[in-house]
């Protein structure tokens, strides 16, 4: 199943793609896709509704804005360097263990919505990554194998960072810079995981039409699996927790490429899970 949220900016209702295709309204079952949803075994009761054939035909879905799959998660947490080669670009050695930070979780914004560039910023970077959703509470684990019964889907996501804020004026607190408005795009599905193989997906971006990144989750230095697990041995992973869980190499950060500008486009795929697009702007000051 795939989980999306249709419609305008704070006014998003829940729906469900199957997989010949048709999108169902789901509101009948939840209010929305948040981590109360989770919590209370909401992906295994929209299956059911499916199966017993309780969930109406959505009609006009297709003029509806795409909104983030899941809304208001309690934490984003991310991965750096996670790809030995983006490791390598950014003058690193692969680490020995992930590297964790956090984005705000008010940065997630809908797929195709626009990126605002804080006032200064001149070192906007993209980053094409897997998401993971956590559809189970997840502490202390005993081994990674227990981590695939906590996965509620996975999405794609742009953890857009502003390398300066990042690295130079916060001396080094990776969150100061991708943790600002909309540095989060999200989407556009939420898909369970028996409808793809999260350990073989093509990841691609590119700016203004020109290639970026292109790899494969195959290459991740530490899996999915490996990851909900390690996590969970320092802090509990709630329903609804989102998980960047790193990007491969082709950012701007390796100097192959110019950093993001105002109207630029940003266009990332992950295969089976969608394609995002958003355009760049600067962001207007209040007042």
């Amino acid at each position: 199943m795939r989980f999306l949220r249709l419609g305008d900016h704070g006014a998003e209702r829940p729906h469900l793609r199957d997989t010949d295709g048709t999108v169902y309204d789901l509101s009948g079952v939840t209010d929305d896709i948040d981590p109360a949803f989770f919590a209370a075994d909401g992906v295994a009761r929209a299956r059911a509704a499916l199966q017993d054939g309780e969930l109406p035909v959505a009609t006009g879905w297709q003029d509806l804005r795409v909104g983030a799959p899941v809304a208001r998660p309690a934490a984003i947490v991310c991965i750096g360097q996670n790809y030995a080669a983006h490791a390598a670009e950014s003058g690193a050695e692969p680490p020995e263990h992930p590297i964790v930070f956090f984005k705000h979780p008010n940065t997630l914004v809908g797929p195709d919505d626009d990126v605002l560039l804080p006032p200064g910023a001149q070192r906007a970077d993209w980053e094409v990554e897997l998401a993971v959703v956590i559809g189970r509470r997840a502490r202390y684990l005993s081994s990674p194998a227990d981590a695939l019964d906590h996965i509620a889907g996975f999405a794609v996501s742009n953890d857009v960072s502003e390398r300066e804020y990042q690295l130079d004026v916060s001396g080094g607190q990776w969150s100061k810079g991708k943790s600002s408005e909309t540095f989060n795009p999200f989407g556009p599905e939420l898909v369970t995981p028996d409808e793809v193989d999260h350990r073989a997906l093509r990841l691609r971006s590119s700016v203004n039409g020109s290639p970026r990144q292109d790899s494969t989750t195959a290459d991740m230095i530490f899996g999915v699996e490996h990851l909900i697990w390690h996590l969970s041995q320092f802090m509990v992973l709630d329903p609804g927790d989102i998980i960047n869980t790193g990007t491969p190499q082709g950012v701007a950060l390796s100097g192959r490429f110019p950093y993001l500008a105002d109207e630029d486009t940003m266009e990332l795929t992950i295969d089976g899970l969608g394609t995002q697009r958003q355009r760049v702007r600067r962001a207007v000051l209040a007042g």
